[in-house]
């Protein structure tokens, strides 16, 4: 990443491989005093472990502003194409039972 002076807009560059992105349908998230970790998970029907693709790291203000972004994104969404439908009385499940590896 670099800045340009000349109009203060940072330029982000989007390297091919990571375009490509990394699919994950389970997200868990801790947290310390001074750290969000979000860590992004592909789960496989019938198969007993998951594997973390990718994990990302938070300071507080930072998964913060995630959320409001990821607020306003998901609003805009709905008003395009309607609600997000959840299943099932509406709410996510906690999941229990799980057991990390490292």
């Amino acid at each position: 990443m670099e800045q340009n002076n000349n109009n203060g807009q940072l330029q982000i560059e989007l390297k091919e491989d990571i375009a490509q992105g990394t699919y994950a349908n389970l997200a868990i998230i801790t947290h310390s005093s001074s750290e969000f970790i979000l860590d992004f998970i592909r789960v496989m029907p019938g198969v007993p472990k998951a594997g973390v693709q990718s994990r990302v790291i938070l300071a507080p203000e930072h998964a913060k502003r995630l959320l409001k972004a990821l607020e306003d994104n998901v609003w805009k969404y709905e008003r395009t194409f309607g609600p997000i439908r959840l299943g099932e009385g509406e709410e996510l499940p906690p999941i229990v039972n799980m057991q990390g590896e490292a």
